[in-house]
């Protein structure tokens, strides 16, 4: 049996070590088990869409915790240049990989609108009156057909040129591809505010989107964290 080694990344809800020359993604203990089976079902759907993820080989039980087994991905992290160089081409690139994306049917992935839906039904802190306002808010707004990342940020973008991969697929969904660009805008806005609006601008333009209709999402999706 292989040996977990050394840790290769940290996050909320997971850690990522080395195992043997593949990459092991441990989840929390007090995660769900549910996680470790709902990341790597997502990663199967988009292996047949040819889109820069890692392949699954396992999930299961390690020492305690559950992960997923998966191919390891290059270790320098797109957001290094993201952050230090702050140009225009960074983003130019994030958005470029963000619309390849959402070129690819969500065929077999959860619906993104039902679970937004879910999220304000069970949100804490708010009144019934300000519930059924934005559920009824939701209901006006657009749903999709595209592949969603739900998490897309310079920090699960790894490699570089033609040998980007893209990690932390948990939150994959099937649905309106503007609502995913809000909730990027809105984990840029929390990291950093300066490229925020510039990261939707530079989608809209690409796009030909329209700003005003990806910001529209913005009251219905939840914080970062």
């Amino acid at each position: 049996m292989t040996e977990t080694g050394r840790l290769l990344g940290s996050g909320k809800e997971a850690e990522v070590f080395e195992y043997g020359a593949l990459a092991l993604k441990l989840y929390r203990p007090t995660a769900r088990k549910a996680s470790s089976f709902r990341e790597a079902a997502n990663l199967s759907i988009l292996e047949r869409l040819t889109l820069p993820t890692p392949k699954v080989h396992a999930v299961g039980e390690f020492d305690g915790r559950w992960g997923v087994l998966m191919d390891r991905v290059p270790s320098s992290c797109f957001a290094d240049q993201f952050v230090s160089m702050a140009g225009k081409a960074q983003l130019e690139e994030m958005v470029q990989l963000h619309r390849s994306i959402h070129e690819k049917p969500g065929d077999g992935l959860p619906s993104l609108m039902a679970r937004l839906s879910a999220r304000i039904r069970r949100a804490e802190g708010l009144d019934a009156a300000s519930r059924k306002r934005l559920l009824l808010e939701l209901d006006t707004l657009p749903d999709g057909d595209r592949v969603c990342h739900g998490d897309f940020h310079p920090w699960n973008i790894h490699g570089s040129g033609q040998g980007f991969m893209i990690v932390d697929w948990l939150d994959a969904c099937c649905g309106n591809p503007l609502a995913d660009v809000c909730r990027t805008y809105v984990l840029l806005h929390h990291a950093m505010p300066d490229r925020a609006m510039d990261y939707v601008d530079a989608y809209a333009s690409l796009t030909g989107s329209e700003v005003s209709g990806i910001l529209a999402w913005l009251p219905r999706l939840p914080p970062p964290g």
